[in-house]
């Protein structure tokens, strides 16, 4: 068995144990993902974060609701380590949450855990995108809405990494007015404030 732990790992570790110090219920955590479409995605908006979940306590430790695979809870550190570099970036509403609104928005988040990932990012709720997921869970929950929807025509389609995902994604019928919220746009909320850069 082997004893050597990854640097990555172990700063993710450290990380996750000081950021769970500080984390509330609904904060919104960003990273830049190393999936297949982040390179796109940081592309088509203009932005380095191209992934973002919430967060909550459970049984006093932090964990993100994220849409990957499915909608799941993933625990803080591994989280982290996920991410480009171990590095992420934390957001919470200007204005503390109440006690009524904290459990309103557990139980949004619950009514979307297991969900598929949606990749063609379509606005419904049968499948769903991360940003799409927080974005969701604040409107049913507290009646905000964290950034501002877009129409898939209004992002920058014509970098070269955006357009050859598109095609595999789309073939020759791109939904260009189809809505949608992006993880840029979530950050850029001034419902936000930053609370955190690791």
């Amino acid at each position: 068995m082997r004893l050597f732990v990854p640097i990555a790992v172990c700063m993710a570790w450290i990380a996750a144990a000081n950021a769970g110090e500080t984390l509330h219920d609904g904060d919104l955590i960003f990273q830049t993902s190393r999936s297949g479409q982040s390179a796109a995605i940081q592309r088509a908006t203009h932005s380095p974060y191209s992934h973002v979940g919430i967060v909550f306590l459970r049984d006093g430790k932090p964990y993100v609701l994220e849409a990957v695979a499915t909608v799941r809870y993933t625990p803080l550190d591994t989280w982290i380590a996920r991410g480009d570099g171990g590095h992420y970036v934390v957001k919470r509403l200007a204005r503390p949450l109440t006690a009524i609104e904290d459990n309103r928005l557990k139980q949004a988040a619950g009514s979307y855990e297991g969900r598929s990932y949606d990749l063609y990012f379509e606005w419904s709720n049968e499948r769903i995108y991360c940003s799409e997921l927080v974005w969701k869970i604040y409107r049913d929950a507290v009646d905000l809405k964290l950034g501002k929807l877009q129409k898939l025509r209004e992002f920058d389609l014509a970098d070269p990494i955006v357009k050859t995902r598109m095609r595999e994604r789309y073939g020759a019928h791109v939904p260009l007015d189809e809505p949608v919220i992006s993880p840029a746009a979530v950050f850029a909320s001034p419902l936000l404030v930053p609370v955190g850069n690791h």
